[in-house]
């Protein structure tokens, strides 16, 4: 809120004229004095007072905050602007600002229609002089308020800008945490090498021989190693085998053989659970044909654990 602009200081010819009146009635007073001494005196005492108001008037001629202006109706246009603008503020009382401005109308009024007293111009002045700083006391207060305003927003962009700072780096931490995870994954994951896919015949005496004949075979059997990996976890795992056929047909010992895996639920030929304890282990899977005619061609095997592909193979029947 700017200050009120101080006031020039204007002549005072209307006082001035007051001042020449008198100085005319002394003159006249004196040219009578040798006849009049009563109305002397009494001419004296006027004087007197009129003297006096003039002496408030001078004041009230120094000008604004410190030095009083003249020129009243200013005044009051600048008082009433600054109400104004502390009604708009919002901080200040409502009624308080409009009991103010309504005296201050009605001064203003009474100074326009030109009626008043130098003395009651006197005490118009005095009171303005209150009203001015009443309103200072008001721009302080609003001053504190705004300050604090700015601390407590300074502090509410401090606090967001930690707060932004520690959202990066939690977010910077939970990438590394999910890389680590994921290289973690990818170390621990299970590798199954040295396939041996192939047919299977029944003998004579039910034992089971190797056969490249589609129509011969019976069951499928695929043997292979799973790795040593000491970063994985140890336990019971379920490794399940899928054979596909060369029209890319999964066998299954039954339609429900679907197991979930990182890419999506897997059919699957059949499985075997082991006991992995971080070491090389060795295993076969036998898939039983149960009557089906097997089609000549090249068939393709897959082994899953953890929901992960660890190895696959391929074999021909012909």
């Amino acid at each position: 809120m700017s200050e009120i602009e101080e006031p020039k200081k204007k002549g005072n010819g209307a006082f001035v004229g007051i001042i020449i009146l008198l100085l005319l009635g002394l003159a006249v007073m004196a040219y009578f004095l040798s006849a009049k001494n009563k109305e002397l005196n009494k001419c004296q005492n006027e004087s007197g007072m009129l003297q006096a108001d003039m002496d408030g008037m001078n004041k009230m001629m120094s000008g604004y905050v410190g030095t009083m202006t003249n020129d009243m109706k200013t005044d009051f246009s600048a008082i009433l602007e600054t109400i104004d603008a502390l009604k708009e503020e919002g901080s200040i009382n409502q009624d308080s600002l409009n009991v103010r401005q309504q005296r201050i109308e009605e001064l203003q009024e009474q100074v326009k229609r030109g009626k008043m007293s130098a003395y009651q111009l006197f005490k118009a002045r005095k009171e303005i002089e209150t009203m001015k700083s009443i309103m200072r006391g008001y721009i302080v207060q609003i001053d504190s308020l705004n300050t604090l305003n700015l601390s407590l927003t300074n502090n509410l962009d401090s606090t967001r800008s930690v707060l932004v700072n520690t959202q990066g780096e939690r977010d910077n931490f939970r990438d590394q945490v999910e890389d680590l995870d994921a290289q973690v994954k990818k170390g621990s994951k299970l590798q199954a090498y040295s396939f041996r896919s192939v047919g299977q015949k029944q003998k004579m005496n039910n034992s089971m021989t190797e056969t490249t004949r589609a129509r011969n075979t019976v069951q499928i059997k695929s043997s292979f190693t799973i790795s040593e990996n000491p970063i994985a976890s140890a336990g019971k795992k379920t490794v399940y085998l899928q054979i596909t056929d060369p029209d890319g047909k999964v066998l299954q010992a039954s339609s429900g053989n679907v197991v979930d895996t990182e890419n999506g639920p897997v059919a699957f030929s059949d499985y075997k659970d082991i006991d992995y304890q971080n070491q090389r282990i060795d295993l076969a899977i036998f898939f039983k044909t149960n009557g089906q005619t097997l089609s000549k061609g090249n068939y393709k095997v897959k082994v899953f654990c953890q929901g992960q592909l660890i190895g696959s193979d391929s074999f021909t029947l012909k």
